[in-house]
């Protein structure tokens, strides 16, 4: 699977956040990212845009389904700092700008802005990389 996002690859258990941590939701790594676009890493179609706009599900033609996650409580903020350029439903392809969010106002909020990326339909996922700086649509992930 390739990345989301540019930034440093964290693995989970490094996330400060237990439900990520203790892959509860699925498995996959994390990313400190350095700059505020999300890439679809895939064709595929969006399977929902959070309310608040802090995360999004993706869902690949195989029918894997991928979370992506930015930030960490983010939530509070309520949609300030994040334009989604995708609704639920919408076709996505490899390498389209998703979401785009305010890096520099979230950070000086005081949000870690770790970003797990989830794979939430079962399979399990390793990340190829960590502590390395990953670009979009690179090799992220392998699924085991």
């Amino acid at each position: 699977m390739l990345s989301p996002l540019r930034g440093k690859v964290l693995s989970l258990k490094d996330v400060k956040d237990s439900t990520f941590s203790n892959n509860l939701v699925g498995t996959g790594c994390a990313i400190f990212p350095s700059e505020g676009k999300v890439i679809a890493p895939f064709d595929g179609e969006v399977i929902s845009v959070f309310p608040t706009n802090h995360a999004i599900g993706l869902k690949r033609k195989d029918g894997l389904e991928l979370m992506i996650h930015i930030g960490l409580e983010t939530v509070n903020e309520n949609g300030k700092g994040y334009t989604p350029n995708v609704k639920a439903g919408d076709s996505i392809s490899k390498g389209e700008i998703i979401m785009e969010f305010d890096l520099d106002y979230l950070v000086k909020k005081g949000y870690d802005m770790t970003t797990p990326i989830i794979v939430t339909s079962g399979q399990k996922a390793v990340p190829l990389v960590e502590e390395q700086v990953v670009n979009p649509t690179e090799q992220l992930l392998l699924l085991v």
